[in-house]
């Protein structure tokens, strides 16, 4: 090519200068804030879909599980595509995506519709999450900066948990029960313009294709082994209706596996499981997950179901654990180098450990001080204690092509833990309030549910001690050119993952820091 055109092709295609990092910060935060927002937003408006659509019981919690399923399974599929197709690409078509299946969601007129509109959205969710952390940490440089634009990103994304009872109290009781999902136009909208207008794409990927059979069965699987831990409360273990699921369920994410080791292509390459750093961390993400997600679910159908709150108070009641999940979530960073990355996870799930066997002991007449105010705040504080340096570790290991795929792991690890989490103890809560609705029952089915929660934090707790690398740098070490960004020493763990296949290996080789 001549310098004349080349000249000419610049002329054509100016670069456009880089967005402030506080600016690229605010958006990818914003995407976050409401992917997560959805997950929890719909609990205070629960009754009154139920009332509106004529909700059955199990038509309840699928509301927030066909939201949070779909978000698990194709988040893996959604990091990837960023990685491949560009993180903008991604970041926008997720978020159109969620906006529109917001809007049908709003306008359902009956389950079947509300349902599928909730599963759109996480697809939409499952596409724009992982995006977020990418463009985030692609953007912001290894160290201390990081570390605190991780924990704001992490508070936002809690704060977007947290503020979900708020929001859905305050707009179900001064608008309708539809608003919760409405809202979601107007401000995916602007996201939308600002991110299409400001961000700048980025990419690292190698023309390889999309593993959609391994997205579909993971999906598929997960969705079936819910369904079938939900028919156990009305067929029990033992029959047809419950052992099918469960057992199609695990032969689909057993097939998903095989597939995963055979395709040339994989969505989770099983070799990045070797990384101590990765698989340490997203199973003990999988452990908080399955816990704290349905802390928000419980906690708002005990104030309207058995204290007699409203959808408002019921939200007003958990502002204090939405300021201490943020404020968890910003402390972290700083503790993180002062006493370590994995202390810092461990003690943040002690603390949720005393946060829910606490609110084990909940009663019908319950104060709202020792009930729902000091239990809830040392949950939450607890979540955003362990959040940060979890996923901090999370990621540090993985090379630059594979940013993508490890956010998206995260993420999956997290909302994965959750869905099954929501379906095994709502099961188990009803199936201890045996179909009463009395505030006796039912505050012992909550009860039970707390308690369950409080075992799987503490086999969480142990994990993470015996497992977890202690900092985000504790990998093996080889040297690295002098002058290069981090500091003389660059992780091993850090090379590009050489899959099984020798062409795919060949070409990941070609790729270094500069990738991004």
């Amino acid at each position: 090519m001549t310098p004349m055109v080349e000249a000419a092709e610049i002329t054509r295609t100016p670069l456009r200068a880089a967005p402030p990092t506080w600016l690229v910060v605010a958006l990818t935060c914003a995407g976050q804030f409401l992917v997560v927002l959805d997950v929890s937003v719909v609990n205070v408006a629960l009754p009154s879909m139920r009332t509106g659509l004529g909700l059955s019981e199990q038509g309840l919690q699928w509301v927030v599980n066909a939201y949070s399923i779909a978000f698990a399974g194709f988040m893996l599929l959604g990091g990837r595509a960023g990685d491949l197709y560009g993180r903008k690409r991604m970041f926008l078509i997720g978020l159109g995506l969620f906006t529109l299946a917001s809007l049908g969601g709003g306008l359902a007129q009956e389950e079947w519709q509300l349902l599928v509109a909730r599963a759109v959205q996480g697809l939409g969710a499952a596409v724009l999450a992982p995006s977020t952390l990418t463009i985030l940490t692609a953007s912001v440089p290894e160290g201390a900066a990081r570390a605190r634009a991780i924990g704001t990103w992490t508070a936002v994304g809690a704060g977007g948990g947290a503020a979900g009872g708020l929001v859905g109290g305050l707009l179900v009781e001064t608008l309708s029960w539809r608003w919760v999902l409405l809202i979601n136009v107007p401000v995916g909208a602007v996201v939308l313009c600002a991110a299409a207008w400001f961000l700048t794409e980025g990419r690292a990927g190698d023309g390889r294709r999309l593993d959609l059979p391994g997205a579909l069965l993971v999906t598929g699987g997960l969705g079936t082994l819910a369904y079938g831990i939900s028919q156990t409360e009305a067929a029990g273990w033992t029959a047809a209706a419950t052992l099918l699921p469960l057992l199609a369920g695990l032969a689909l994410i057993g097939l998903f596996l095989a597939v995963e080791a055979r395709t040339e292509s994989p969505l989770m390459p099983l070799g990045l499981l070797k990384l101590r750093s990765v698989s340490s961390a997203n199973v003990a993400m999988f452990l908080c997950g399955f816990a704290m997600f349905c802390m928000w679910f419980f906690m708002t159908l005990y104030a309207q179901n058995v204290l007699g709150y409203t959808p408002l108070e019921a939200g007003l009641a958990l502002v204090p654990s939405s300021l201490a999940v943020i404020f968890g979530s910003k402390i972290a960073p700083r503790l993180m180098r002062g006493v370590g990355t994995r202390n810092v996870a461990v003690l943040g799930t002690l603390v949720a450990v005393a946060g829910f066997a606490w609110q084990s002991t909940m009663t019908p007449e319950g104060a709202y001080a020792t009930t729902i105010l000091v239990p809830g705040v040392l949950m939450m504080l607890g979540a955003g204690l362990a959040a940060t340096p979890l996923a901090s570790l999370a990621t540090s290991g993985a090379a630059p092509e594979e940013a993508g795929l490890v956010s998206g792991l995260v993420n999956t690890s997290r909302t994965m833990g959750g869905s099954l989490g929501l379906a095994v103890l709502s099961t188990l809560a009803a199936a201890r309030s045996a179909g009463s609705g009395t505030p006796e029952a039912l505050t012992e089915g909550y009860a039970l549910a707390f308690r369950v929660g409080t075992g799987v934090l503490a086999v969480g707790v142990l994990l993470m001690w015996v497992w977890l690398p202690r900092t985000v740098r504790e990998h093996e070490r080889v040297s690295a050119p002098p002058g290069s960004a981090d500091g003389g020493h660059r992780c091993a763990s850090r090379r590009p993952y050489r899959g099984r296949r020798g062409p795919w290996a060949a070409r990941r080789r070609s790729f270094g820091p500069g990738a991004e």
